[in-house]
């Protein structure tokens, strides 16, 4: 099992961040609020900063301006590796070092706990071991991580994040290249992580349904802007979701969790004749 970590009253706050790449602004004047132990999910329409505004909380993109708080202490003033015992970052996409096999891969999110002089210990192999088998991969452990499937490499990535085990999480996108049994399996997984271990979680999803099944705060973005942010029951409704998504939808509850669930409208958008190739009638 993976080993509890502690964590302090406050995860994660920003307030008034402006990021962006080079000259191209993509978030302005951003407030965003983590409660520790939560189980957070950041859902947008593509390109509206979803990744962009992740990726600045952990400070691997720095922010323009505005402020980001890590248990109430400046995340600017924190030391690097200080940092990632604190805060893991599973980003969207990553490369793995070529001829790595997957146990090695997994093994590198423990670099933070280690020091110059320190040799790989017990500790450091039962959270290899526990992260392995959190995620289903112990039987990829000896594979080469470029043999792997995009589904295996994903799992393994999300291994190699737990094994970090820090008290917060950040996931961008975590399902990508799964089939369905190993998305909700991940997404059960963060769940027994907030609460038997109180990990704080923030999960990039595009799933809607997932996000209100798994989540108990989402953050809905658009435009590189925080629109709402609440419990799913507040937050997702048929008006929010046709003015975020322009997508007519119904709102109904889950019979299995009694949460919100997203049924678009039968809405026909193209015509037949609309269609490219097809001649008008």
């Amino acid at each position: 099992m993976l080993e509890s970590v502690e964590g302090s009253k406050t995860a994660l706050a920003a307030a008034g961040l402006r990021i962006g790449y080079e000259r191209a602004v993509i978030c302005e004047s951003v407030d965003l609020r983590i409660e520790r132990g939560s189980y957070t999910a950041i859902i947008g329409p593509n390109a509206s900063g979803k990744s962009t505004l992740l990726r600045a909380v952990a400070r691997v993109l720095p922010a323009l301006a505005g402020s980001v708080l890590l248990d109430d202490e400046d995340i600017r003033t924190i030391p690097t590796k200080q940092l990632a015992t604190r805060l893991g970052l599973l980003p969207q996409t990553s490369l793995a070092p070529e001829g790595i096999r997957a146990a090695d891969l997994v093994a590198r999110g423990r670099y933070p706990h280690q020091g110059m002089f320190d040799r790989w210990s017990a500790r450091d192999e039962a959270a290899v071991l526990a992260a392995l088998e959190a995620t289903g991969t112990g039987d990829l452990a000896g594979r080469l991580v470029d043999e792997l499937s995009g589904g295996q490499r994903q799992r393994i990535w999300v291994a190699m994040a737990l094994a970090q085990e820090t008290p917060l999480l950040l996931l961008d996108e975590p399902t990508t290249f799964l089939d369905i049994t190993h998305q909700y399996g991940l997404l059960e997984l963060f769940e027994r992580l907030r609460s038997d271990l109180d990990r704080t979680i923030v999960v990039v999803l595009h799933d809607l349904n997932q996000a209100a099944r798994f989540a108990d705060h989402l953050v809905v973005m658009k435009e590189g802007a925080v629109v709402a942010a609440g419990p799913p029951r507040e937050v997702l409704t048929a008006e929010l979701v046709e003015e975020v998504y322009d997508l007519p939808c119904r709102i109904l509850e889950d019979p299995e969790t009694g949460a919100p669930m997203v049924i678009p409208r039968a809405v026909n958008r193209v015509g037949v004749g609309d269609l490219p190739g097809r001649a008008p009638a």
